[in-house]
């Protein structure tokens, strides 16, 4: 089992590139950043922790540009994962997008995943043009269209959101394939689009016991065809050694902790802490 770090980047606080050293030098696997571009102040999207227009942090509305954040963090890391927990591919246009994640993969040596979510906030959708009842399609076509400039010599697309002709695209992505994990609840509609596109599942913060639903993804996944097994990333509070081996013995691969939201050298501070207690935990 793998163990990485998700900042809730904000303008305040450790920046991207201090948290995600702290994280490589402590011997965490991966670091992970979220993405909103802004917050409508008026909206009709419930909050999937609160159930209400309320935000359960005001972070929401302070997050940093994903892409640039995990740059800053490959400017002085070697060898931790970078990804994102969740970006919102959607409300980027996708060839400019691809540009941006094969740059990024390939200069900081192919150690980029992408993890992408649906779109909670259908109202930030509408704000890029995204009808929030085809998220999913749009996301898939976008995923796709990236994927060609991603591959091809000369790539082309044709979509219902996205279509463009014959057309070079440079760098290429060190890595033949860059994964895609997709951040939403656990649920058959989930699964079966990770199975037809995605290879792996970010758990959401409500879920708190993962095993019957990665259980379920396994099915899913099988019935479609696919060979191997998906990476299955769980979100955690606290370290339970218990916990922890149930969840690797359902096939959870990753599980991420976050950092508070305080000055440098506390959050530096609590990097350490986390990681004593888990090192008892890799070693068992």
């Amino acid at each position: 089992m793998r163990f990485g770090i998700v900042l809730f980047t904000s303008d305040r606080g450790i920046t991207p590139a201090a948290a995600a050293k702290g994280a490589e030098d402590n011997g965490f696997d991966s670091f992970f950043v979220p993405e909103h571009t802004h917050i409508p102040v008026k909206r009709d999207a419930a909050h999937p922790l609160t159930g209400t227009s309320e935000l359960p942090d005001d972070r929401y509305t302070r997050t940093l540009d994903p892409w640039v954040s995990l740059a800053t963090a490959a400017a002085v890391t070697s060898r931790i994962e970078l990804s994102t927990a969740v970006a919102l591919p959607t409300e980027s246009d996708p060839i400019t997008l691809a540009k941006t994640l094969a740059t990024l993969d390939h200069l900081s040596g192919g150690r980029l995943t992408l993890g992408a979510g649906f779109g909670w906030n259908t109202d930030e959708l509408t704000d890029h043009g995204v009808p929030g009842n085809k998220r999913r399609t749009v996301l898939r076509e976008y995923i796709e269209a990236m994927r060609a400039l991603w591959t091809q010599e000369e790539a082309s697309y044709s979509g219902d959101f996205v279509s463009f002709g014959p057309s070079w695209a440079w760098p290429k992505p060190v890595q033949p394939h860059i994964p895609l994990l997709i951040g939403a609840g656990g649920t058959e509609k989930t699964f079966k689009w990770i199975a037809r596109t995605g290879d792996g599942w970010i758990t959401t913060p409500a879920e708190t016991d993962v095993s019957a639903s990665t259980a379920l993804l396994m099915k899913i996944w099988k019935e479609a065809g696919r060979e191997g097994a998906p990476r299955v990333v769980a979100l955690d509070f606290k370290p339970d050694a218990d916990k922890l081996a149930r969840w690797a013995e359902a096939g959870v691969t990753d599980v991420l902790y976050g950092l508070p939201d305080k000055p440098e050298a506390d959050v530096l501070t609590y990097l350490e802490r986390l990681a004593g207690k888990l090192e008892p935990i890799r070693n068992a």
